[in-house]
């Protein structure tokens, strides 16, 4: 089937579709900033869900909090074996072939196995929904055997969409639970903190585990430790970062990658804008220019999430419920880390009142509304053309 363009809502309408039609084998989604994530589904019903920044991440984690630990050298040998040398396991869903081995094995009970699933399924969902848009493919093939759990999608996606509530609630939706925050002012963070906090923190914020992981190895929820980490990365004391998933190839010798091997980084642009429909149309524009798009639709959290991804250029939308474009230009242009940063204002207003006054807080350039497609890019890459020509490679 082809792939479609689709929202949240027209996903769980296609889910319920399927359902009645008692479909069996995979759907296929991407998120606009090239996530990827794969539902199995056997007679409308979800079997299993993985894919995402943190497929391997998530596994192992959920499968801990059932008290199967496994070492990362012993997942890459059975990954390995399941997929018949595939030592990446790309060949078929090892997730859920490991977890139907250990239950014959009885390694693990089919009810930790059920609940472990259920968990993961809630997490894509989850990640799913922040999307707000994705493209969606439908696989009709054999289902995945044995079923181990059979999950209600509508009910899946009820599930999922009060979690997706409850973080909005929090004021944190422009943070995604799979980034990692670490500490960049030391100083700062110890005068803020108690010394007993202050060493919980050091340890917990290298850079190396997720929100998520810090979650689970706190044993707290997800959004009360973003919550509590918020004033500290509002302030620029904690820094979010990305950080890569858990890696299942064997380790070869190493040598310098070729052309063919290289990761190419693509710019980052934010745009700051209430409107959703904005959003998702500057979102479409950029993706299919070459960049990675940062929608911002909470005014009052757009500094906090900046700060979060450090964009390289930044649509700023003139007026908005709280605060405006031009107060938060001004406070953009006073941290050091924006002080450079191409600011693009967003305005249906085009005057020259207007012009003067972004200038006037630093803003690099104008932009009316409505947008098209032809004018968002040329002032991009009229700004960001150096990177792209770069070819930016993370190694």
């Amino acid at each position: 089937m082809t792939a479609q363009h689709i929202t949240i809502a027209a996903f769980a309408n296609k889910l319920t579709a399927l359902k009645q039609v008692r479909f069996s084998g995979r759907i296929l989604l991407q998120g606009p900033l090239g996530q990827l994530w794969t539902f199995y589904v056997y007679m409308g019903r979800i079997l299993y869900a993985t894919g995402g920044v943190h497929s391997v991440r998530r596994w192992q984690r959920n499968l801990a909090a059932y008290g199967v630990k496994i070492d990362l050298k012993q997942l890459r040998q059975l990954v390995s074996e399941i997929s018949g040398g595939a030592s990446d396991g790309s060949s078929n869903c090892w997730e859920y072939q490991l977890l139907c081995s250990w239950v014959q094995q009885q390694r693990i009970t089919r009810e930790q196995v059920v609940k472990m699933i259920q968990t993961i399924i809630m997490e894509v969902l989850f990640d799913v929904i922040q999307a707000l848009q994705v493209t969606c493919e439908v696989q009709q093939e054999n289902p995945l055997s044995p079923q181990l759990v059979l999950i209600d999608a509508e009910q899946a996606i009820t599930e999922a969409q009060k979690i997706w509530q409850t973080w909005k609630a929090a004021k944190i939706s422009d943070i995604f639970p799979d980034q990692a925050p670490v500490i960049k002012q030391a100083e700062q963070l110890q005068q803020k903190t108690s010394g007993t906090v202050y060493q919980s923190l050091t340890t917990l914020l290298n850079g190396q585990r997720s929100l998520r992981d810090i979650g689970f190895q706190t044993k707290r929820n997800v959004t009360e430790v973003t919550r509590s980490l918020l004033p500290y990365i509002e302030a620029g004391v904690v820094e979010l970062i990305n950080i890569p998933d858990l890696s299942l190839a064997i380790a070869a010798p190493h040598q310098e990658p070729t052309p063919s091997q290289s990761v190419v980084q693509k710019p980052l642009v934010a745009c700051v804008d209430d409107s959703p429909l904005v959003c998702q149309t500057m979102g479409k524009i950029l993706t299919a220019g070459g960049y990675q798009i940062l929608a911002v639709q909470d005014s009052m959290r757009a500094i906090a999430t900046l700060l979060a991804r450090k964009p390289e250029l930044i649509f700023l939308d003139l007026v908005m419920p709280n605060t405006n474009g031009y107060e938060i230009c001004t406070q953009l242009r006073k941290v050091s880390a924006f002080r450079d940063t191409p600011i693009i204002i967003l305005t249906g207003n085009d005057g020259i009142i207007d012009r003067v006054r972004a200038k006037m807080v630093g803003a690099t350039d104008f932009l009316g509304k409505p947008v098209d497609a032809e004018t968002v890019l040329a002032v991009t890459n009229k700004y960001l053309k150096h990177l792209k020509d770069a070819d930016l490679v993370v190694g």
